[in-house]
Parts: structure tokens; C-alpha cells; sequence
């Protein structure tokens, strides 16, 4: 099965990876902060190896983003993100994986989990089902 993980942050440290900006990583002390890049890069090779990894991409800054809506059949385009949020979306995984509770496993071993979120979504395909 499919998930979509998604990594959300504040867009006032936007550079990637989010996690290595944030207020709490950098005052952690130096011995911490490379135990936790060292995970991070542990979780990737391990999900790369096993197959579990599909595809994960890093978006750009909110403020480059652009909503699109139509009103009265007219588009009209915002700038920014949607969402009047202090977090944002800032990248994904597509992961393939035996079940929710091993995305969830996955997602929480994530560094940013520990620092903003990482939502778990399952993936369906045009039909409705998930994949």
C-alpha cells in the first residue's frame, strides 16, 4: 500500500532539510544534532534498500506559491499559500509499505516529526481505492 507523507514546517527557516534550521535542532548540542542527521540519513537508506521508498521531493518557499480559484468561471490567482497557517507544507514522501502502522513507524522517525509534523496519508487510485 501507498502513503503520502507529508512534511509540514514553519516557512521562516525555508531551506532543506527544514529540520537542520529549526530554533529547537540548533539548540540542541552539537553531539545531538549529528546523532539526529544520522537517523535521518539511517531512515532514508533504510527505506531506500528495502523498497519501501517511491519518490520525495522538497518544495520551494510558500511565499513563491501561487492558489488558483474560480470564481463566477473566472480564474483568479493568489499569492502565497491557501492556508494562513504558521505551519506549511514543505515536501513529501511516497512511500510503499506493508501497512499503516509502518508508515506511521516511518513518519515518526522522521526528524521533522520531532520538530513540526508529518502527516500520514494512504493513496488512492481513480477508482477510490487504496493503493
Amino acid at each position: 500500500m501507498k502513503y503520502l507523507l507529508l512534511i509540514y514546517s514553519n516557512p521562516e527557516s525555508w531551506e532543506h532539510p527544514i529540520f537542520l534550521r529549526t530554533p529547537e535542532f540548533l539548540a540542541m548540542a552539537p553531539d545531538e544534532r549529528a546523532e539526529l542527521t544520522r537517523q535521518a540519513d539511517e531512515l532514508h537508506r533504510e527505506i531506500t534498500e528495502s523498497g519501501e521508498f517511491v519518490v520525495g521531493t522538497a518544495l520551494a518557499d510558500p511565499v513563491t506559491a501561487k492558489t488558483i480559484r474560480i470564481r463566477e468561471g473566472v480564474p483568479v490567482a493568489t499569492d502565497g499559500p491557501y492556508l494562513e497557517a504558521k505551519e506549511q507544507l514543505a515536501g513529501y514522501f511516497v512511500i510503499d509499505c506493508d501497512s499503516p502502522e509502518r508508515a506511521a513507524e516511518i513518519a515518526a522517525r522522521f526528524p521533522d516529526a520531532r520538530f513540526a509534523a508529518v502527516e500520514v496519508r494512504p493513496i488512492m487510485d481513480m477508482s477510490g481505492q487504496e493503493m
